[in-house]
């Protein structure tokens, strides 16, 4: 499991890395200099501009392509982005390489299942593992609900109140241990260090 060796073999689109690998690779990227969960990443703001002005009547091959551009630069700071991937799986299928679409979708499902095998994420003791806020909407993405409300807990757990695909609050939620991203506070804007982050208000339990 040296992860420069496993790196590798993600990057280049490896699709017989087992469920013990990406455990390694998820969990293991918190300890790479490149793992910078607070800093912004522009590639993804470059991105929504161009998903923003695709006519989905008439998708052009060049829109396509500045998406998955984009997909590849933020693949450079968040290379396990459930989102991203996804992106790249729509992009791929959209102008026809399989190859690619088939490789990303393996990458997708295979991070989704190690976010969900760290823990039931129903109790504060066994929360579910994220090395980014955004994979924790992600992963509740993937299984069709959405964030309400998130609730400080401890100093690593949140307790997320979701809704599901109707819209509909459901009665228990999924917490969430979001301890590596903690581990840089230094790199937390300062009007943002009261518990807020990415303009979302945590409200902190007393």
């Amino acid at each position: 499991y040296y992860y420069p060796s496993l790196m590798m073999r993600y990057r280049a689109g490896d699709t017989t890395l087992t469920a013990t690998d990406y455990y390694y690779l998820y969990y293991g990227y918190a300890f790479s200099e490149n793992y910078r969960p607070l800093r912004p990443i522009k590639a993804e703001d470059d991105m929504l501009a161009v998903l923003e002005r695709i006519n989905q009547d008439s998708i052009r091959y060049e829109d396509m392509e500045a998406v998955i551009r984009c997909a590849d630069e933020v693949m450079r700071s968040d290379p396990f982005s459930p989102r991203n991937l996804n992106f790249l799986v729509y992009a791929y299928g959209t102008i026809g390489d399989t190859l690619n679409e088939r490789i990303n979708y393996d990458r997708l499902t295979k991070v989704l299942a190690t976010i969900g095998a760290s823990g039931t994420g129903r109790s504060e003791k066994s929360p579910l593992h994220v090395l980014r806020f955004e994979h924790a909407a992600d992963w509740l993405a993937a299984r069709g609900k959405t964030v309400l409300k998130r609730l400080v807990v401890s100093r690593s757990a949140e307790y997320v109140t979701v809704a599901n695909e109707q819209g509909r609050p459901e009665s228990k939620g999924y917490y969430f241990d979001f301890s590596r991203v903690f581990r840089h506070p230094e790199e937390m804007p300062k009007q943002k260090q009261r518990w807020q982050i990415n303009d979302i208000p945590l409200e902190k339990n007393q």
